[in-house]
């Protein structure tokens, strides 16, 4: 883990928590207790901390969404939890508001020992990524560069290439 490539856009991302929570409803979790089956998984992939403790331990502002502080390999461990949680519980149908809670919390121990077995930075050792609104902005301020060098950028750059397109 730790790579620091760009994120995914905010809808994306959030995408995926929607699929989950339809997934956590079809099996009987109650609207009241999503708060606690969605830290059962951030439990499970965080050695036992919940959103909450996530922040704290990587001084993330109590205000801010934890998902847009994740770079790339950290979001993916959390979608990957997520996918396979949203699909065990269709495959086993569940149907216990209780069982579904302790099944995503598992999928999260699943991946996170994964991460372990692979020689990954476990995600809670994670520095915080840069806040995903100010990589946006950056991107869309940054001017568009493309290099033009080489055999590949033959008749790209304004030169004249010397097979003709058609091969003659």
């Amino acid at each position: 883990m730790g790579n620091n490539s760009l994120p995914q856009p905010r809808s994306v991302r959030f995408e995926g928590i929607k699929a989950l929570s339809g997934a956590a409803r079809q099996a009987g979790v109650q609207s009241r207790m999503f708060g606690i089956f969605h830290d059962a998984g951030y439990k499970g992939l965080y050695g036992g901390l919940g959103a909450e403790a996530i922040k704290a331990r990587k001084r993330i502002p109590e205000k801010e969404q934890l998902m847009d502080r994740m770079d790339t390999s950290e979001l993916a461990a959390n979608q990957f939890r997520m996918t396979q949680t949203r699909d065990k519980l269709a495959r086993q149908q569940i149907h216990d508001q209780e069982q579904a809670i302790d099944t995503h919390k598992q999928v999260g121990r699943e991946v996170r020992e994964a991460i372990k077995r692979i020689g990954g930075t476990l995600p809670e050792n994670l520095p915080p990524a840069e806040h995903i609104k100010q990589v946006e902005k950056r991107i869309k301020q940054a001017p568009l560069k493309v290099a033009l060098d080489g055999p590949a950028a033959k008749g790209l750059s304004g030169e004249e290439s010397e097979t003709p397109p058609n091969g003659d």
